[in-house]
């Protein structure tokens, strides 16, 4: 019978979290990670095999949440989906922070990462796709969001302005649908 392990995936996920947070994806290695949570670096690749698995275990965990804030999403109304979207945007960014997103661009460096990460977007479009004036509007605000996103990730939220941003997209969309 084997050791009961003293450290799950999550935990080592959480702490994992808090490197990147604390000192960028720079500061995630094995051994930063083995020390943070009071193991060996033999204990961390039992969870995970590489920094890359780690990486991808917390791009993982992202979605997952993203994906649960955005809820149950009738595939046929482009404009109650975009509007999930912001307010999951809204909600997800606060925790995300610039740090967090800069690692998950680091992510797209391997080609099966950046192909998983294309087929997720041309899901979304599928899903707000269509020629009428909300399915145009819903892409438009969308697109939006997405530029924001990667504003942010360039430090465009030194100031708190992300959220009157997204209010911004929020209050477009309205008038563009109304």
């Amino acid at each position: 019978m084997g050791r009961t392990p003293t450290i799950s995936r999550e935990r080592l996920l959480d702490l994992a979290e808090a490197l990147v947070r604390d000192g960028g994806g720079s500061a995630l290695t094995i051994g930063a990670l083995a020390q943070a949570a009071g193991i060996s670096k033999g204990g961390v690749q039992y969870s995970f095999s590489s920094k890359d698995a780690i990486v991808r275990g917390l791009i993982d965990r992202w979605t997952a949440q993203f994906d649960a804030l955005l809820g149950d999403v009738s595939a046929d109304d482009p404009l109650d989906f975009v509007n999930r979207y912001i307010a999951a945007t809204r909600t997800s960014q606060e925790a995300l922070d610039a740090k967090m997103a800069g690692l998950m661009v680091s992510y797209l460096e391997d080609p099966a990462n950046l192909q998983e990460t294309r087929d997720w977007y041309r899901g979304i479009f599928a899903r707000i796709s269509g020629t009428s004036p909300e399915a145009q509007a819903a892409r438009v605000a969308f697109l939006a969001v997405e530029g924001l996103f990667l504003m942010r990730i360039n430090g465009i939220d030194k100031d708190g302005s992300w959220g009157s941003l997204l209010d911004d997209v929020e209050a477009t969309l309205r008038r563009l649908t109304a």
